[in-house]
């Protein structure tokens, strides 16, 4: 299902031949690159992926067929260029663990989500230290991992805040030359309390309460 913000909204039950195609690595490099740098042929996303152009061709002709690249306005008459359809792709989470398989597929596509982290989290230091990014990025560039305590209502609303607040900024920026790309990761992660073992350990002996000062 297409929404009008450029959203892509898989449903498990009807689409998932289209995410079990996700899960492939390289189809999802392939579709960030599109994403992220316009449209390019098999041969260019082979030079960026260092794999080779058949490989690149085989792959973006599998996210055509489930709707997630189409053919784009052709420089040449040499190779066709292809474009990603949408900007974003997304599911409901309850509902993929419902479908058959899909617990399995969403652990693959989040493990993917993660791997494109660390290559982000690369990139990013890279850049910074080459001089590429200005040091206006460093302020306020970084990762968090806040451990607050809410309900599965206030996580939710906290998740669609957070959507709100980035579409407005972005449209805010748009025009913007000093405007860059900016890969944003999420996580809302609930964690069920650790069982008691009914026996204290060493560590836990030797660990400083909330009140210890250093």
């Amino acid at each position: 299902m297409d929404s009008e913000d450029g959203r892509r909204v898989l449903d498990p039950a009807q689409d998932g031949a289209a995410l079990k195609a996700l899960t492939h690595p390289l189809r999802l490099t392939l579709l960030g690159l599109l994403r992220q740098h316009g449209p390019a042929t098999a041969s260019e996303l082979a030079v960026r992926t260092e794999e080779s152009s058949a490989s690149t061709s085989y792959h973006l002709r599998v996210l055509a067929k489930y709707g997630f690249v189409a053919e784009a306005d052709h420089r040449d008459g040499r190779e066709r260029r292809w474009k990603s359809v949408h900007d974003v792709t997304s599911w409901s989470n309850e509902a993929m663990h419902r479908s058959p398989g899909g617990s399995v597929i969403l652990s693959v596509l989040h493990r993917r989500q993660i791997e494109h982290l660390q290559q982000s989290l690369d990139r990013h230091e890279a850049d910074l230290e080459s001089g590429r990014l200005g040091q206006e990025w460093q302020e306020p560039s970084g990762v968090s991992d806040l451990m607050p305590r809410l309900t599965p209502e206030s996580l939710a609303e906290l998740w669609e805040v957070f959507r709100a607040k980035t579409d407005e900024l972005t449209a805010r920026d748009a025009g913007d030359p000093r405007a860059e790309q900016v890969v944003l990761f999420t996580a809302g992660l609930p964690l069920a309390p650790e069982q008691e073992t009914g026996r204290e350990t060493a560590a836990d002996q030797d660990a400083p309460t909330a009140g210890d000062a250093p």
